[in-house]
């Protein structure tokens, strides 16, 4: 038993590197700000979101341990030339989108801590990346797996020592469980939240980093690597979700009604002065820290979606260089940083549907996936969140249109 259960615990890690991606700096824009808006009445989104995210994550790492392939490379199978090439126009616009964000959170936290200008702080956060990126090179991923997984274990620190100082009203916490919105507002951020909590970009790397731990699988060790995988997948999406729960009950139990909380500098200003000086700390080393893990694991994502639907391969570090280019256009161009972080989440939430359906299609055949295809009720499971994501970007657009 114990045996058996230090080989599982060794199997697990890829997971824990997807998951950072869904604490990045744009969870931070929507969750703080849904909950400094609107209280608890959309923490039910992010339940469902996560409930969502555990199921997508765990398909995708499958196509990896089953068919020794990345999802992209998978699609790239079975799509001609031309569909193969827009395909992969909108995977990189998703992963860019997610860049931005990523390095804007990073030039945010460096600006609030150290005061720096932001476009400085997008080169620092992209210059440390970089770094992170060459751990990743190293043949033994659990170098990788073991620093990031260290960077995750400090994000929700300032939130929890938050919630102790302002526990949560726990009749409102159960409120914001029941499905609701109140307005074309809270659209937009639960798409935003949405967007934020299942990643497109990750659902392409998840199948990597399942295939670069564990290579081609022999059959008949393929069960036992689902079932870790299974585990893997849980605990990780529990702890990001954890993670984004508490971001937003911390915001809707000590931001909510108060003014400046529109942008994460004035939720660190108001932190600080509701709270205390040191939570207000707590919560830029996290921002900092989070963009500095996630927009590495974006640049990890957009090179597997390059190679596997374009075969080619060009460096992480050169792929940093030009993905930090538009997050640099955006920081010195004067726009809203943390508007930019919010409509980059919205970016994302577009690009859900055309991430799951082949993720669906593909580990639906039985052709390609053999014995280990999915059962029906996960085929409309997924199906279904496609369809819920896709509804939802067609009621924005639509109300945005309108209003």
């Amino acid at each position: 038993m114990v045996r058996q259960t230090r080989k599982v615990a060794a199997m697990l890690g890829p997971a824990f590197v997807a998951a950072v991606a869904y604490v990045d700096p744009g969870n931070f824009a929507a969750n703080f700000s849904a909950g400094a808006q609107y209280g608890y009445l959309l923490l039910w989104v992010l339940v469902v979101a996560n409930l969502m995210a555990m199921m997508v994550q765990y398909l995708s790492a499958k196509v990896g341990i089953v068919t020794g392939k990345t999802l992209p490379e998978v699609v790239a199978e079975k799509l001609p030339t031309w569909p193969r090439r827009m395909y992969w126009a909108q995977a990189e616009l998703v992963a860019i989108s997610c860049d931005i964000a990523e390095i804007v959170g990073g030039a945010i936290a460096l600006n609030i801590l150290f005061q720096l200008p932001l476009v400085a702080g997008g080169l620092i956060t992209g210059l440390v990346s970089m770094l992170l990126l060459v751990v990743y090179q190293h043949p033994k991923k659990l170098y990788f797996e073991r620093m990031i997984i260290s960077l995750m274990c400090i994000i929700p620190i300032g939130f929890i020592v938050g919630l102790f100082m302002q526990p949560a009203d726990p009749v409102q916490l159960i409120g914001g469980l029941v499905p609701r919105f109140d307005g074309t507002d809270t659209i937009l951020l639960a798409t935003a939240m949405l967007g934020a909590t299942i990643m497109p970009h990750v659902v392409y790397l998840h199948s990597a980093l399942a295939r670069d731990r564990h290579g081609k699988v022999a059959t008949p060790l393929v069960n036992e690597y689902l079932r870790a995988t299974r585990i893997d997948v849980g605990i990780a999406m529990l702890f990001a979700g954890s993670v984004n729960i508490a971001m937003l009950v911390l915001a809707a139990s000590a931001l909510n009604g108060l003014p400046g909380t529109d942008t994460l500098q004035g939720i660190y200003q108001t932190l600080g002065t509701q709270l205390s000086p040191l939570v207000a700390l707590l919560f830029a080393i996290s921002l900092l820290v989070s963009g500095f893990a996630s927009t590495s694991v974006g640049s990890q994502a957009g090179a597997v979606i390059m190679q596997g639907l374009l075969q080619k391969r060009i460096s992480l570090f050169m792929r940093r260089i030009i993905t930090l280019i538009p997050a640099l256009i955006v920081l010195a161009g004067g726009i809203d940083p943390t508007f930019a972080l919010i409509l980059s989440q919205i970016g994302l939430s577009f690009g859900v549907p055309f991430a799951l359906v082949p993720l669906v299609l593909i580990t639906g055949s039985k052709t390609i996936m053999g014995k280990h295809v999915n059962q029906q009720w996960v085929n409309y499971t997924v199906a279904g969140i496609a369809g819920i994501v896709s509804v939802l970007n067609v009621v924005l657009i639509w109300l945005t249109i309108a209003g």
